[in-house]
């Protein structure tokens, strides 16, 4: 089984091969930081017409980089929720008339559901089940996961997400777009503790997450002050340990919640070398494994898409591609709802 997996649920547009046997083929990756980084911020018009230019021109460069052609492919996946419309249209589009054309179906992947599957492309792959961490721009959620399609969620933000909260701050900073890296990089030469932030909902036994009281709070520390390089690089150590501290003590909580050792961490911000490491001294101590997906699979890519296609197909016989013309897209999609 072969499956072209299309992701363009945002600012990337990634293609990939996964093959049932041979495992991933390969990938091809755009990246619009560039086109965006004018207005602070993804623009989903401009999003959607640069999914349009560059799609196709991917699949073809993906083919002839594996040597794969297009009457090989058994199915055609592409991420159908959640993520802008009009950017998720155009991958919906490509999928089905391309599966149309081939005479092959086309299969809708949920984003989220990508990515919590992801770290089963490394080795070692994680064992089911686990505790996935989705930490990203638009997500921060911790799920029960108990094998593909079984999904419980046991906690989520109530506002902002932890990206969410890392882009927010960056551009308090004056940092570029995207803001997530540019605040990790510049924290790299900070020291936390200069500046006092809250850890939102740390004490709040739950597994919820609340992140929009930081941009406030860094706010209000900067309003009115002279920031330097020193103080700036400073505060930006600050929000990084904060945002790091709840995540860590949220996901130790619901390995304990759920009995389970093993934790997967997925989504853009899972890539943080800071949260790594604190997740790293945090397993050590007491005593259960992490798992991520390689540095290049954190942000959105159609790796995730193929290999989840092919996971779904394989293990849950229920899962119908769809062969007709007929397709909608879910900009607003459950992940507990995601199993079919």
């Amino acid at each position: 089984m072969l499956v072209l997996g299309i992701e363009t649920s945002c600012d990337e547009t990634g293609v990939a091969l996964y093959d049932g046997a041979r495992g991933l083929l390969g990938h091809v990756l755009h990246s619009q930081a560039r086109l965006h980084a004018d207005y602070g911020g993804v623009v989903p018009e401009l999003a959607s017409r640069d999914h349009v230019r560059r799609l196709l021109p991917l699949t073809r460069r993906l083919l002839e980089q594996t040597g794969s052609r297009l009457g090989e492919l058994s199915v055609v996946a592409y991420t159908e929720g959640p993520g802008l419309a009009g950017a998720l249209l155009v991958g919906a589009a490509t999928a089905h008339g391309l599966g149309y054309a081939l005479g092959v179906p086309a299969l809708g992947v949920h984003h989220l559901e990508a990515h919590l599957l992801s770290p089963l492309l490394s080795r070692p792959a994680p064992a089911f089940p686990f505790v996935a961490l989705l930490v990203s721009g638009g997500h921060t959620q911790l799920m029960r996961v108990d094998r593909v399609g079984d999904y419980e969620l046991l906690g989520e933000t109530l506002d902002d997400a932890a990206g969410e909260a890392f882009d927010k701050t960056a551009k308090l900073l004056g940092l570029g777009y995207p803001g997530g890296p540019a605040l990790a990089r510049l924290a790299a030469s900070g020291t936390a503790g200069r500046f006092t932030l809250p850890r939102p909902m740390l004490a709040s036994r739950d597994l919820d997450f609340s992140f929009s009281g930081l941009k406030t709070a860094v706010l209000t520390v900067i309003r009115g002050r002279e920031v330097d390089e020193t103080a700036r690089a400073d505060l930006a150590a600050e929000i990084e340990a904060a945002i790091v501290e709840v995540l860590c003590a949220k996901a130790r909580a619901a390995l304990r919640h759920a009995g389970l050792k093993r934790l997967v961490v997925a989504g853009g911000v899972g890539a943080n070398l800071t949260l790594r490491a604190r997740l790293a001294v945090a397993a050590h101590a007491h005593g259960f494994e992490v798992f991520y997906p390689e540095i290049e699979f954190c942000t959105d890519n159609g790796a995730m898409i193929a290999f989840a296609a092919a996971q779904r197909l394989e293990r849950s016989p229920t899962v119908t591609p769809d062969s007709s013309l007929g397709f909608t897209v879910r900009p607003r999609w459950e992940l507990e709802t995601a199993a079919r």
